[in-house]
């Protein structure tokens, strides 16, 4: 069966960093898709981050690229196994370099926290707990 995928495309300022940072939280570089002008980062089977410079993402757009230390272009929502997974992967954020944004959302069946990477884009991490989500 074919399972549909997920390409987030992002603007970095400084692919080296980036690189670094995405490591130190655990997850590794595919190779085959990245070179000096993109970082290809799966997240997962079916989500791929794609990090390029500046000049590499304007190929894709037409549109003003916006700086998201100071604007919002996308929230990216990561899901986590556990609340322990949640607070593990925001603290190695924090460690790498990024920073804790908002408030830590406790509602009993949710948690979530959120962290901005180098570049300033948003990553929330969410626990749910799978009883909540039955129907």
């Amino acid at each position: 069966m074919y399972q549909q995928m997920i390409f987030v495309n992002l603007a970095t300022n400084d692919l080296d960093a980036s690189k670094k940072f995405f490591t130190e939280l655990g997850y590794s570089i595919n190779e085959q898709f990245s070179d000096d002008s993109t970082l290809s980062i799966p997240i997962s089977d079916t989500i791929v981050a794609m990090l390029h410079t500046p000049q590499k993402y304007a190929v894709f757009t037409k549109k003003e690229i916006i700086d998201s230390r100071t604007h919002s272009e996308v929230l990216i929502a990561l899901s986590a196994e556990s609340r322990e997974k949640v607070d593990e992967l925001v603290e190695k954020a924090v460690a790498a370099g990024g920073r804790v944004t908002g408030e830590t959302q406790d509602h009993g069946f949710m948690y979530g926290r959120a962290f901005e990477d180098l570049d300033g884009h948003t990553w929330e991490v969410v626990w749910m707990d799978p009883a909540a989500v039955q129907s």
